[in-house]
């Protein structure tokens, strides 16, 4: 039986749009032997009190597909050696909840550093704090003439806390990784008992450049669990918004990538266009980054005619720019090479995914919520395809925003939510990839929550990308890939 099959098998618990299924601990691991030959991706797994949830999408179907298993005298059956993303999933459910993962590839902390107050914050009984190793535990690899090379937490920038130990000998990487959680502010634990509105707000803070992609899928989410339609305008509003923040987050990723490459023309001309972006968003919608702008039930934002008219502006000051990408691709070409293999077991989405010809989209899983996504995959998998992909998704989204400015329906922005109990999916493709987030209410109040962020698969498969690379070529490396690190940390 597929792995699918296995799932299906369970007990149905009702969650929209998808059911959730909960297997039997043997269940599960009938699952994890099926997924030995069986490539269905693992998206996301997390926990609560009592369950460990996973996640999972049939891509021939473009659904997703629930399943959990019951934890049984603080355990459950690990999927790590099966799924290696699993992994890193293990040790945050381990860290928030207490819960083991029986068999599991890695027991060691993952966002607890050994700095809280308490630790499992969301199991029924918190436990004392302990004091965790400094510096912070990683492996050994190499032989007599390897050396580590720590890279972070602080980088020197604007990038987010992350810690990336290299290990090297002579110029070339052996081994990469990664320790995050040096951002963490105890959000689920924040979320919970809020109603759903006043929790947006955490969600929106989740990660800066993807602000509106969390929100868009915690919003549908939670409007799956409690079936409430959004007004058609509020659709269109928030389309123009993803649009734009697609547009401002590849611009600014592709201008940091010229500046790493010592291309600072371009690197000048691809940050204007950002910044006329952002300036047009925050004409438009009142915030230039546009936070809690999207909330459940519709949006809070509405446009003006000076609105719409900085942002077509700014379309043409984004199109101009895009002839600095040329010179870029050549300087990238060849590196950071991604196989499908690898995009695959980690389930890595966006211009990753796609520049290793994994053709996956959420826009075609959630559809009706934006307009139906223009894309093309690329087989080369390196630096220069995903360079490619960003400027072309960039050109789609131009496109898109022109058409949605000159379209816009009248009528209400937001419909009322109920106060009512349910659990629900959503998703969003953001400049990243695929984001989810699953939610379930109680009156209308958070009881449990978990948003899953494109770095869960990026992080580890920049780890894989960087090993055997040169040391020269890591940072451009990693700003190809995106890494975000703050949508993890929670």
């Amino acid at each position: 039986m597929s792995a699918a099959g296995i799932v299906r098998t369970g007990a149905i618990e009702p969650c929209f749009p998808w059911p959730r299924h909960i297997l039997t601990p043997d269940g599960w691991r009938n699952l994890a032997a099926a997924l030995v030959d069986d490539p269905l991706p693992l998206l996301a797994s997390w926990a609560d009190t009592t369950h460990v949830h996973a996640l999972f999408l049939e891509a021939a179907a473009d659904a997703a597909l629930l399943a959990s298993v019951p934890v049984e005298a603080g355990t459950y059956p690990a999927l790590s050696p099966v799924r290696p993303g699993a992994a890193w999933y293990e040790r945050m459910i381990r860290d928030l909840w207490g819960h083991e993962a029986a068999g599991g590839t890695d027991q060691r902390p993952w966002l607890d550093h050994g700095q809280w107050v308490a630790t499992r914050p969301l199991s029924p009984r918190p436990g004392p704090p302990v004091t965790g190793p400094e510096p912070p535990e990683f492996r050994t690899e190499g032989g007599a003439a390897a050396m580590q090379l720590p890279i972070g937490p602080v980088w020197g920038s604007l990038e987010e806390p992350a810690h990336l130990r290299l290990t090297v000998e002579g110029t070339r990487i052996v081994r990469a990784e990664a320790r995050l959680g040096y951002a963490y502010r105890g959000i689920l634990t924040l979320m919970r008992g809020k109603p759903v509105r006043a929790a947006a707000r955490f969600v929106a803070r989740l990660s800066g450049d993807c602000t509106v992609a969390h929100s868009m899928a915690f919003a549908t989410a939670a409007e799956a669990a409690l079936q409430v339609t959004v007004p058609p305008r509020a659709t269109v509003l928030r389309a123009m918004m993803m649009e734009v923040e697609r547009v401002a987050g590849h611009l600014n990723e592709l201008s940091a990538l010229a500046g790493l490459a010592d291309l600072g023309r371009a690197q000048a001309r691809l940050g204007e266009a950002r910044e006329v972006m952002a300036r047009a968003a925050g004409v438009a919608f009142g915030h230039r980054l546009m936070m809690d702008c999207v909330v459940p039930g519709g949006v809070i934002a509405e446009t003006t005619p000076a609105g719409v008219g900085a942002l077509r502006a700014a379309i043409g000051s984004a199109l101009a720019a895009l002839d600095a990408v040329a010179p870029l691709a050549a300087r990238l070409h060849g590196l950071g090479r991604t196989t499908a293999g690898d995009v695959l077991t980690f389930a890595a989405g966006g211009v990753t995914g796609r520049a290793a010809n994994r053709n996956f989209d959420a826009r075609d899983v959630q559809s009706g919520r934006e307009p139906a996504a223009s894309r093309r995959t690329r087989t080369e998998g390196d630096a220069a395809a995903r360079c490619q992909l960003r400027a072309e998704e960039i050109g789609n989204a131009l496109s898109r925003l022109r058409r949605l400015t000159s379209e816009e329906p009248g009528g209400a922005i937001s419909a009322v939510l109920p106060a009512a109990s349910g659990e629900g999916v959503g998703c969003a493709e953001s400049i990243r990839g695929d984001i989810w987030h699953w939610i379930r209410l109680d009156h209308g109040q958070i009881a449990a929550v978990f948003p899953r962020d494109p770095g869960w698969a990026l992080w580890p498969l920049a780890e894989r990308v960087l090993a055997g690379a040169d040391i020269a070529d890591q940072a451009l490396i990693r700003r190809s890939l995106g890494l975000p690190a703050s949508g993890m940390d929670l």
